[in-house]
């Protein structure tokens, strides 16, 4: 078998409907679209949104608040998370991301103070909570922002 033997079984296509082409066709004069009127006309559909000219409904409806299109997503990860590294493990966001302990698709991460730490750890964060600082070094390891 070849590519030019291919051919779709039988049935499974249909010839085109050909409408205007003389009134012997059946779909002939008009070609299926009645007598005038908007949808007779070519480009004559509207959208689905369009409700016949009355105000549509995302014009009724109420806006409220601003939204920052600046605005940046932080990851965000408790220091108790941070236990299942071994001691003196330098923690970067692509490792976070490795170990499953940052999912999605997040601009940076932020490091929070919920939880204890009891390893030594070198974290590189892009921003961390007062708390989650002061407990890394408590536990002797270091906060660095990057």
């Amino acid at each position: 078998m070849r590519l030019h033997d291919l051919r779709p079984n039988p049935g499974a296509t249909k010839e085109a409907r050909r409408v205007g082409r003389g009134l012997g066709s059946g779909l002939g004069k008009t070609a299926g679209k009645g007598h005038k009127g908007q949808k007779a006309r070519s480009g004559g559909a509207k959208g689905p949104a369009f409700e016949g000219g009355q105000m549509p409904l995302a014009r009724r409806l109420p806006k409220r608040g601003f939204v920052n299109i600046f605005k940046k997503e932080y990851a965000i990860l408790n220091v108790g998370a941070l236990n299942v590294f071994e001691n003196g493990t330098e923690v970067t966001p692509e490792v976070l991301k490795k170990r499953g302990l940052v999912k999605g698709n997040y601009e940076a991460v932020k490091v929070l103070g919920e939880g204890s730490l009891e390893k030594s750890l070198v974290v590189k964060a892009h921003k961390f909570s007062s708390a989650a600082m002061a407990k890394i070094e408590a536990a002797g390891g270091k906060a660095e922002v990057i």
